[in-house]
């Protein structure tokens, strides 16, 4: 594990985009193509808007996976992931391959499978994410499932998980959002190379010292990161203030 802790979010997010860039290029060079994982969330807004504004990447010589989707949303809601990752990413650069989750599907295992089948073959070179209020990583919420091997996987949200994304305005009760999503699994996020963490934020706060100072369990699902050779955390003075650091 590597921390990093920054005085605001905007540096925080500019060197976790570096690292992120760095690590891309590094696949890029040894074997012709990188493979990536995106996540969403308020707290990536920044992150990502600095990954787009770095003009040293053949994003032509990279695929990408989408994290998590809620079950049953129009891919044309505000909440919606898929909109999201397009309006902030995918649609400023030229990615030669994206893996979205159409979680709008009617039997959301038959989108597991298909994705499982897309994914099983290859090698995740770098997974971008962050820590949820419940500690959760990609929609694991506790306690997460530390064990299966499908990558993809459909999970039950939890009322706080459900209450940060009211909280976040992405709906206007805890009654709009779903009680279910697919998820990629804590086992698929662990195997890949690289994980860059990113947390900003004082809501983060206790999440981030829960995980990272406590016991490894389903209950803190992203105290699992711990276990990650090549785990770098990128957090600002807010989110880290509850840590000895």
């Amino acid at each position: 594990m590597y921390l990093n802790v920054y005085s605001d979010k905007v540096e925080t997010s500019k060197k976790a985009a570096k690292k992120a860039a760095d690590l891309l290029n590094r696949a890029i060079a040894i074997k012709g193509q990188a493979v990536f994982v995106l996540a969403t969330g308020v707290s990536q807004l920044k992150f990502l808007s600095h990954l787009v504004e770095i003009d040293y990447i053949d994003w032509t010589k990279t695929t990408a996976f989408h994290l998590d989707e809620y079950v049953g949303l129009s891919p044309d809601h505000k909440a919606s992931f898929r909109k999201y990752l397009d309006e902030n990413f995918l649609d400023q650069l030229n990615v030669s391959t994206v893996h979205k989750i159409k979680g709008e599907k009617e039997n959301p295992r038959d989108e597991c499978v298909r994705l499982n089948n897309i994914i099983k073959d290859l090698a995740i070179d770098v997974v971008f994410l962050g820590i949820g209020e419940n500690g959760h990583i990609a929609f694991n919420d506790p306690p997460a499932d530390f064990d299966t091997d499908d990558p993809f996987i459909v999970v039950e949200l939890d009322r706080r998980c459900r209450e940060q994304q009211v909280g976040e305005g992405w709906f206007d009760s805890v009654e709009d959002v779903p009680k279910r999503a697919i998820s990629m699994s804590v086992r698929q996020i662990m195997g890949a190379r690289n994980i860059v963490c990113t947390v900003p934020g004082k809501r983060k706060a206790e999440a981030v010292k829960t995980c990272l100072t406590g016991e490894v369990s389903p209950e803190q699902p992203a105290s699992i990161l711990l276990r990650h050779d090549n785990a770098h955390f990128y957090l600002d003075r807010e989110s880290a203030s509850l840590l000895d650091t």
